[in-house]
């Protein structure tokens, strides 16, 4: 029953997970298309659009844990509901910033619409996929993320292209207000869609039910024998402390990479559709990627260094396409860093799911997630801010790379305290 059930659970929710995810991450990044042309329109610097580009996670960094908090309470339907379409509002009010002050506005209110979502669906799939099968459940979701950009990209740069000047509207507000649509279409899907707990699955067998909620209440029972933490306790626990620092390096990549790849490879010397294409390349590669890495991390159940690993390579790979002779060898350089950062993300995940239950992970990997995204503003304005300074890009990336590195190592250093971080106690424990 185990197979038969699992393979149902995971088509029934993984990929109307990922069409949610897909929505939301193309909602946080396109601002890296539309300032192709939008930064030219509102007089905005390289430093500015990174600030104000990366104060999403500021807004994200605050609220996270309460709406983490209030989404173990209320219940993940109703909340990531109320998130999709709050934050889907949000977004499409972009199209109409006039400057400076109101496009940091706008992106602040963003990360406080968006709070919580991406650490609240983790915490759900913990309802649903025992930890020995959630390197692979997190990341065949978190593939949303280089599909969004694989499609996203070449679609955004079409829509900027195809619109522009449309009803006295630039392309790049087109971009916010068609983009918006179905994030906020899918908030209202996930009212009728989703279940909150197996018990809960009328699409299951009763017997199926049954089995899966027994099969979920082990699992956390295992946990709690073992690692019995408070939430108040995993808010300071220094493994979780630890984690969001290693989070916090990775994020720095994958945002510095994310909203800034596209005018790095505008440099290249393409015209807008062009650069579409050619900036989904290093997603399509780490599409694949992520999803063998993932199974390997589940076959070998070891999961330290299956983060350190891509994070140090990632990082390495970063810092020489910065510096790459050529832009055929750059692009080969940055396809590699981020098949790093997508590598080490989903699997990164399965630690602290590991660690926690109940009210303590979703408190805690709220945490995680919010400490750790800040990175998302540190990488994007360093970015933009060395750009500024220095008039080309090497030198930026070489920073942010050296994030990514210190993120693997850590890594290693957090993962060999005690056997906390398996997904299974020994049974010396």
């Amino acid at each position: 029953m185990d197979e038969t059930v699992s393979r149902k659970v995971l088509w029934r929710l993984v990929p109307f997970l990922m069409l949610c995810y897909f929505a939301a991450f193309l909602d946080r990044v396109n601002v890296g298309f539309a300032a192709l042309t939008m930064n030219r329109d509102l007089g905005l610097s390289a430093a500015v659009y990174g600030l104000g580009a990366g104060i999403f996670f500021l807004g994200y960094f605050l609220f996270e844990v309460p709406s983490n908090i209030i989404l173990e309470k209320v219940g993940a339907r109703r909340w990531i509901a109320r998130i999709m379409i709050t934050w889907s509002l949000v977004s499409g009010c972009t199209a109409f910033v006039a400057g400076e002050w109101s496009f940091y506005l706008v992106r602040f209110l963003l990360g406080v619409a968006e709070a919580g979502f991406f650490p609240g669906i983790i915490f759900y799939l913990t309802n649903w996929f025992p930890s020995e099968q959630r390197g692979k459940v997190v990341g065949t979701f978190m593939m949303a993320i280089p599909i969004s950009s694989i499609i996203g990209s070449p679609l955004s740069a079409w829509i900027m292209a195809a619109t522009d000047g449309s009803h006295g509207l630039a392309g790049w507000q087109w971009l916010y207000l068609i983009e918006a649509a179905p994030s906020f279409l899918l908030g209202f899907a996930v009212l009728a869609y989703l279940t909150d707990r197996p018990e809960e699955a009328r699409w299951l067998a009763p017997e199926e039910r049954r089995w899966l909620s027994e099969r979920i209440a082990r699992d956390r029972r295992e946990k709690v024998e073992v690692r019995k933490i408070s939430l108040a306790q995993a808010l300071v626990h220094p493994r979780v402390l630890g984690l969001s620092l290693v989070y916090f390096g990775i994020s720095t990549g994958l945002y510095g990479i994310g909203l800034w790849l596209p005018q790095i490879v505008r440099e290249f010397g393409l015209s807008t559709l062009q650069t579409g294409f050619v900036t989904a390349i290093p997603y399509a590669v780490s599409a694949v990627g992520m999803v063998l890495w993932t199974r390997h991390s589940d076959a070998k159940m070891e999961r330290t260094w299956h983060v350190a690993l891509p994070a140090v390579i990632g990082g390495l790979t970063l810092a020489a396409a910065g510096y790459a002779p050529s832009p055929a060898l750059s692009m080969a350089a940055l396809s590699l860093a981020a098949l790093g950062v997508f590598c080490a993300m989903p699997t990164f995940w399965t630690l602290p799911t590991a660690l926690l239950t109940g009210s303590a992970a979703a408190g805690g990997i709220a945490l995680i997630n919010s400490i750790g995204g800040l990175g998302g503003f540190v990488g994007p304005y360093m970015i933009g801010w060395i750009k500024d300074a220095t008039g080309q890009f090497g030198l930026a990336l070489l920073a942010i790379a050296g994030f990514m590195v210190a993120a693997g190592l850590l890594t290693l250093v957090v993962g060999s305290v005690r056997p906390g971080f398996r997904d299974k106690p020994s049974p010396a424990e």
